[in-house]
C-alpha cells in the first residue's frame, strides 16, 4: 500500500465522496481559493468548482447554521473548523439543533452533516485555541464523535461519516497531518463505533484514541524493551457511539488498565471510560485503574512546558510501571 499523509488520507476521502454523491459539499473558511487552513482540502476548488467547495465568511454560527439547514433538505455539507475550539461560537447550531432535529422531528428530518477540524494542543498557539471537546460533544445524544489517530482511519471513517445521516464530530489534530501511513488505493470504509487494537498484550491494556495512540505505542514499545513488559494498545477511534465490548475484552487479557487522553482529567472521556470498566469488569482488575491527561490548566503556551503537559511517550512509560507495580 502507498504511505499518504495523514492530510491527505483526509483530501482522497472527501474527494471520493464528492465524486460519488453529488449531494456532498465542502463549507468553511478558506477552504476553497487558500486551499484550506492546513492544504487539506488544496487543489478541490480547481477540481469541483465554487458551488461544491464553499469559501464562507469568518462566522461559525453563520456557516455552521447554513450547513445544518441545507443537510435537513438533502445536501451532505462537511463543513471545515479552523480550530474545534470555536465550536463554541455555534454551541447552539451543533448540539442544540444538530443534535436533537431527528428526535424533535419524529424521524422525519435527518441531519447528515460532517463537521471536522483539528482539536488538540502541542502547537504553541495557546489556551483558546487548543480546546478538546470530545467530551462536551459526546455528552449530547443524537451525534457521533470520531477521532481517529492514523492515516488509514482518517480515511475510512471519515468516509463513513459522510454517509452517516447522523451529525458527526471528526476531530483530527495539527501535529498528525504531516504523519504518514499504509493507505489502500482503493475503496474501503471503516464502521463508526468500532475500536481497533493497534497492538496487542498480555500485561496491560492502554485505552487511548487520537494522538495519543502514538505517544501509547512508543511508549510500549520502551516498556517491551527495557521491562519485557507486553502492552496492548487498544485505540477507540470513536468516542461515540464507545466500542465498550473491545475495552472490556482487552481488560479481560491483561487484568489491568491505564488511560491516556489528551484531554483535562476532571470530567473527561478518560473518566467515563475508568467508571465503565470499573462497573462492568470490576472482578478482572488486579490493581486500579490509572490516567494519563493533560495538565489541568489552560493550554500553556511556553513550547517546552506544553509538551510535558500534554501525555507523551516518558509520562506514559512511568505511569505504566505504577500501574504494574
Amino acid at each position: 500500500m502507498p504511505l499518504i499523509t495523514y492530510r491527505e488520507a483526509i483530501r482522497h476521502a472527501l474527494s471520493e465522496e464528492l465524486d460519488r454523491d453529488p449531494n456532498v459539499v465542502i463549507m468553511g473558511e478558506e477552504v476553497a481559493q487558500f486551499n484550506g487552513a492546513y492544504k487539506v482540502t488544496e487543489g478541490l476548488l480547481a477540481k469541483y468548482g465554487p458551488k461544491r467547495i464553499v469559501d464562507t465568511p469568518i462566522s461559525e454560527a453563520g456557516f455552521i447554521g447554513a450547513g445544518i439547514g441545507a443537510s435537513m433538505l438533502g445536501v451532505r455539507p462537511v463543513m471545515e473548523l479552523m480550530f474545534w475550539s470555536f465550536y463554541s461560537v455555534a454551541f447552539d447550531q451543533i448540539l442544540n439543533n444538530a443534535a436533537n432535529v431527528r428526535y424533535m422531528s419524529g424521524g422525519q428530518i435527518n441531519c447528515p452533516i460532517v463537521i471536522r477540524g483539528p482539536a488538540n494542543g502541542g502547537t504553541n498557539v495557546g489556551a483558546t485555541h487548543s480546546h478538546t471537546p470530545e467530551n462536551v460533544l459526546a455528552n449530547h445524544p443524537g451525534v457521533k464523535v470520531v477521532v481517529p489517530a492514523t492515516a488509514y482511519d482518517a480515511k475510512g471513517l471519515l468516509k463513513s461519516a459522510i454517509r452517516d445521516n447522523d451529525p458527526v464530530f471528526f476531530l483530527e489534530n495539527t501535529v498528525l497531518y504531516g504523519e504518514k501511513g499504509e493507505v489502500p488505493e482503493g475503496e474501503y470504509t471503516i464502521p463508526l463505533g468500532v475500536a481497533d487494537i493497534k497492538r496487542p498484550g498480555t500485561d496491560l491494556s492502554i485505552i487511548t484514541y487520537g494522538r495519543s495512540v502514538l505517544h501509547s505505542l512508543a511508549a510500549a514499545e520502551r516498556l517491551a524493551a527495557e521491562h519485557k513488559i507486553s502492552v496492548e494498545v487498544v485505540d477507540l477511534r470513536s468516542i461515540r457511539p464507545l466500542d465498550v465490548d473491545t475495552v472490556l475484552a482487552s481488560v479481560a487479557r491483561t487484568h489491568r488498565v491505564l488511560i491516556v487522553e489528551e484531554q483535562k482529567p476532571f470530567a473527561s472521556v478518560g473518566a467515563q471510560l475508568a467508571f465503565t470498566i470499573q462497573r462492568e469488569a470490576f472482578d478482572e482488575l488486579d490493581a486500579p485503574i490509572h490516567r494519563v491527561t493533560t495538565v489541568d490548566a489552560p493550554a500553556i503556551y511556553s513550547p517546552p512546558v506544553e509538551v510535558e503537559q500534554l501525555p507523551n511517550p516518558n509520562r506514559i512509560f512511568l505511569e505504566a510501571l505504577k500501574v504494574l507495580a
